[in-house]
């Protein structure tokens, strides 16, 4: 598969999110708790995401995973237990879109790892994965944005 790797500018985007360490298996189960306690919070507040569901990947240790996993919110809200006010990042951001199962994402970091490098780049150390499909997509049908922030020149 060829990736279309880019670049974007984008202003910080306010979220709620929960930080948390878990085993790449534990990830659905996980996303799937932390989704729905986002948006019983979100539905408490008479709020409603600002745009789909992310996950920010601090590090790539398969078996102990430190993620951090929201929602993009129109307006800071203040976090309340384990969720908390954060944000999506802005300033420059390349990304590339992956369609597939979320276990054959590798070639789409690697393509953008190569590109970013190749442009001059540096990335921040941090990738994050948007989720544009609803859980009953077909897993060939899956559409995940993979974005590394990049650092300032």
């Amino acid at each position: 598969m060829s990736y279309n790797c880019e670049l974007k500018e984008q202003p910080a985007q306010p979220a709620l999110t929960v930080r948390t360490r878990a085993a790449v298996q534990d990830l659905p189960q996980l996303f799937g708790n932390t989704y729905g306690a986002l948006m019983q919070y979100l539905g408490e507040l008479g709020e409603q995401p600002a745009g789909m569901p992310f996950a920010a990947y601090y590090n790539m240790d398969m078996q102990n995973l430190d993620v951090e996993i929201g929602f993009p919110v129109a307006r800071k809200i203040p976090g309340k237990g384990e969720i908390r006010a954060g944000e999506f990042p802005g300033g420059k951001l390349a990304s590339v879109l992956h369609i597939g199962p979320y276990d054959q994402c590798a070639p789409a970091y690697d393509a953008l790892m190569q590109w970013i490098k190749d442009h001059g780049y540096e990335a921040t150390g941090v990738a994050y994965e948007i989720y544009f499909s609803p859980p009953e997509t077909p897993p060939q049908e899956i559409k995940t944005e993979i974005v590394f922030p990049l650092k300032a020149s």
